[in-house]
């Protein structure tokens, strides 16, 4: 079955002696989270057809796109240079004017070093940014 992006949130958690998840910002749009793996090539001279196995998972920087906000940006600049724990949650829930991030569709988890930029625009157009992930781990996936 087939699952619409709404309620996909970014997550960090939070450091301390009790850490706790919540929301970096809301986003456009979210990366791949994960990659082909590079393919070794096994071929002998006896082989009719080249054969090979898997190598290394690719795995660049991951782009998220989000609405541009001062107090957003200057939050993210706040985390550059330190490596955090990131998630990207699917599913929430909804009370009143409330959207809370739960995860409960899966949850992509990952360290990594973040910072933001703002993008161009043109006439007549929002203004967003993008926050850049560089993974330190691989992305580990829970059902809930």
């Amino acid at each position: 079955m087939a699952r619409s992006t709404y309620k996909t949130f970014l997550m960090i958690q939070s450091t301390g002696t009790t850490p706790t998840w919540g929301k970096v910002a809301d986003i456009i749009d979210f990366p791949n989270l994960g990659g082909e793996p590079e393919l070794i090539d096994v071929t002998s001279l006896s082989d009719a057809m080249r054969h090979y196995v898997p190598g290394v998972q690719g795995n660049e920087g991951l782009a998220f796109t989000m609405n541009y906000s001062s107090a957003v940006y200057s939050t993210i600049k706040g985390y550059k240079g330190t490596d955090r724990k990131y998630a990207v949650w699917f599913g929430g829930t909804v009370s009143g004017d409330t959207l809370t991030p739960t995860g409960s569709e899966g949850k992509f988890e990952f360290n990594g070093d973040i910072d933001v930029y703002v993008n161009g625009a043109g006439v007549n157009a929002a203004t967003t940014m993008t926050a850049t992930i560089a993974p330190s781990t691989d992305i580990s996936f829970s059902a809930s």
